[in-house]
């Protein structure tokens, strides 16, 4: 009978060819009406401009970026659950508008930052961990039970506890629930979206460590939505650096990390604290605030708070250039 429930979530799955990635943006832009009073005229806020990227099988891909630069939005984009504005989002080769958001459901999965606001408080963990089948219609009740504890089992969540509530867990036995509640129906891609920053340092090492785990095992593809720097060099293959919805600079973890090309990416790098005392707080060499994204600045959006601003920054938007490896969008290598 097992194997007919799992015959049953992987119907109508087809493998396309190991050069597909399994998720693409092509020119991804998604743009919002804001109005700012009642006496005031609407205003377009570009959330999202212009993004082309590529998630391979079994790939970590790190997207990082300040508060308010667009990562949020470009990974609800990969969820289904907000449709781009200009280009097109494609899982495993196959446009998103083409797919239903069920079958979206069974390949991506996301794990948010807040493990309590996301579970709901009044079902137990068994009710919160087998929606996502009960709402499939796969199996019964017994196998999902199974199903259920198999999953506990693997996010290390003892069978004890799948009679309780989230209030009754603690911050890290709350995501190991969404972990599992994202892992039950076997998707192929993970989304998390700063999904240890809720929690305490060494609870945070634990459930990165048991995401590593889990990849090797089930062959998965996560993006990861995150500004913490040591954790994106920790986990991440590649890395996504995002301002004011713009790419900036697309590169393999280890050539970013030790050689970043675009001054925000520099600044971002300079930005981390150390563990060392004696240096003290970094200081970030980021000019003035961030900068209204409602009206953002003319040419290239960075230059009012680069150091090494030059004439045409304010002019000219940058083209996103191919650059040793790796994908930058700054004036600097125009030249």
């Amino acid at each position: 009978m097992m194997n007919d429930v799992a015959q049953a979530m992987d119907a109508g799955s087809s493998q396309p060819g190991p050069d597909v990635p399994m998720l693409e943006c092509r020119g991804v832009g998604r743009n919002f009406t804001v109005g700012k009073g009642f006496f005031s005229a609407k205003k377009t806020l570009r959330a999202v401009q212009d993004v082309n990227l590529q998630v391979k099988r079994g790939e970590v891909l790190a997207v990082v970026g300040e508060s308010g630069c667009g990562k949020t939005t470009l990974a609800k984009m990969m969820l289904g659950l907000l449709k781009p504005t200009t280009g097109e989002i494609f899982i495993e080769g196959e446009p998103v508008s083409n797919v239903g958001i069920r079958q979206i459901a069974r390949k991506v999965q996301p794990v948010f930052q807040d493990p309590y606001s996301s579970l709901n408080p009044r079902k137990t963990l068994e009710a919160i961990i087998s929606l996502p089948l009960k709402v499939h219609g796969i199996g019964t009740k017994e196998e999902r039970r199974q199903m259920v504890e198999d999953i506990m089992a693997m996010v290390e969540l003892p069978k004890r506890l799948i009679h309780s509530y989230p209030n009754q867990l603690s911050g890290g036995q709350r995501q190991r629930v969404a972990v599992a509640r994202a892992l039950i129906m076997k998707p192929e891609v993970i989304l998390c979206d700063e999904p240890t920053s809720a929690l305490d340092v060494s609870v945070q090492a634990h459930i990165l460590n048991m995401l590593q785990d889990l990849r090797d095992e089930m062959n998965l593809t996560y993006v990861f939505i995150s500004h913490d720097l040591a954790v994106v060099e920790h986990l991440a293959d590649n890395v996504a650096v995002m301002y004011l919805g713009r790419l900036i600079e697309y590169a393999d973890s280890s050539s970013l990390f030790s050689d970043p090309q675009h001054p925000y990416s520099q600044a971002l790098l300079d930005s981390v604290l150390t563990p060392d005392p004696s240096k003290g707080i970094p200081e970030i060499a980021l000019g003035r605030a961030f900068p209204n994204p409602l009206e953002p600045p003319s040419g290239c959006s960075f230059h009012p708070r680069c150091s090494q601003v030059m004439d045409n920054c304010s002019i000219d938007n940058p083209a996103m250039l191919d650059r040793d490896e790796r994908k930058v969008e700054c004036h600097l290598f125009n030249n």
